[in-house]
């Protein structure tokens, strides 16, 4: 499966250009000093729309045939997904419906209907709002764009895994914050092919974490959730996803972190190197700061995946 998935990552690499642009690498001093490696910033938090998803969602339309692009694209979101189909359709004419959860952040709607898409609230959780949005596609005889249950939104992840290994050729591991397995599924594909001696580390919020009690069972179910700074990452994962068996051959190491621990990364990443992230990108650097011990002298890179945090939720966080 895997081959495949690299095969498709490969073609995305250039295809998604210049929609997608590649993102910069930034070593930050203060970091590395602080935690005794060297410690490299993906920075998909500049990406167009805040955050990573701009790669699978803009890959799944460029693949779309012209009858698809007619009937329009239904899909699903917790905010950022949301807004990366968004713009994609907006930029190749192709309609758009984001059916979110009644629970998403007023800030994340409101910057969807902005780029034209038309919203669906559904009561309940994300995977509520997954489960609506593919059903009803199907009636209704639309292409449903996965926020990470799709080979082609996977491969337009995993060309982050590409640039780094041309960015940084001699990579020690790899930090990645989790949700539906999506990008660091693509990601771990891309470095397994490209630079197989990168460690890929999945990080998850203690308060949602679906896909870890499913790595560690070897089965999908489901999992209690709680509120998390990393809204990014939260709700359970579609039954039957093809990210899980991915997760399960690329991941090489799994940690657990605290909303305090995220919380004080926000905070770090704001004083080391004056970026806001939201939560789910201080996970990320949360898993490196915990096991930071077993990375000293060594290079690493933490995936800084979004912006998209509202102003009072981030002072609230680093204050």
């Amino acid at each position: 499966m895997t081959r495949s998935l690299f095969e498709g990552i490969t073609q995305a690499h250039t295809a998604i250009r210049p929609q997608v642009p590649v993102t910069p690498l930034e070593r930050s001093s203060a970091l590395s000093a602080r935690l005794g490696c060297e410690v490299l910033l993906k920075c998909e938090h500049l990406q167009p729309t805040g955050s990573f998803k701009v790669r699978g969602a803009t890959n799944k339309i460029r693949l779309l045939g012209a009858d698809a692009r007619r009937a329009g694209v239904f899909t699903a979101s917790t905010g950022n997904h949301g807004q990366a189909v968004a713009r994609a359709g907006a930029l190749a004419g192709v309609p758009v419906t984001v059916f979110v959860a009644a629970s998403t952040a007023r800030s994340k709607m409101d910057a969807i209907r902005r780029l034209g898409a038309e919203l669906a609230i559904i009561d309940g959780n994300p995977l509520n709002a997954e489960l609506a949005a593919r059903r009803l596609a199907t009636e209704q005889g639309k292409t449903y764009v996965a926020p990470y249950n799709d080979p082609d939104v996977m491969a337009g992840q995993g060309t982050l895994g590409v640039e780094l290994s041309e960015q940084a050729p001699q990579l020690d591991a790899v930090f990645v914050s989790v949700g539906g397995g999506g990008l660091i599924g693509g990601v771990g594909t891309a470095l397994e092919h490209l630079s197989p001696n990168t460690r890929v580390v999945g990080v998850w919020p203690e308060n949602s974490p679906c896909l870890l009690r499913a790595l560690e069972a070897g089965r999908l179910f489901d999992v209690p959730e709680y509120p998390t700074l990393s809204d990014g990452t939260a709700g359970g994962i579609e039954p039957g996803s093809i990210t899980f068996p991915i997760c399960q051959s690329v991941i090489d190491e799994r940690i657990a972190v605290s909303e305090a621990e995220i919380a004080a990364a926000m905070r770090a990443v704001a004083a080391s190197d004056h970026w806001i992230v939201e939560g789910a990108a201080g996970v990320a650097l949360a898993g490196l700061t915990k096991v930071a011990s077993a990375w000293q002298g060594r290079r690493v890179a933490v995936v800084l995946c979004g912006r998209n945090i509202a102003l009072e939720t981030f002072l609230g966080a680093i204050g």
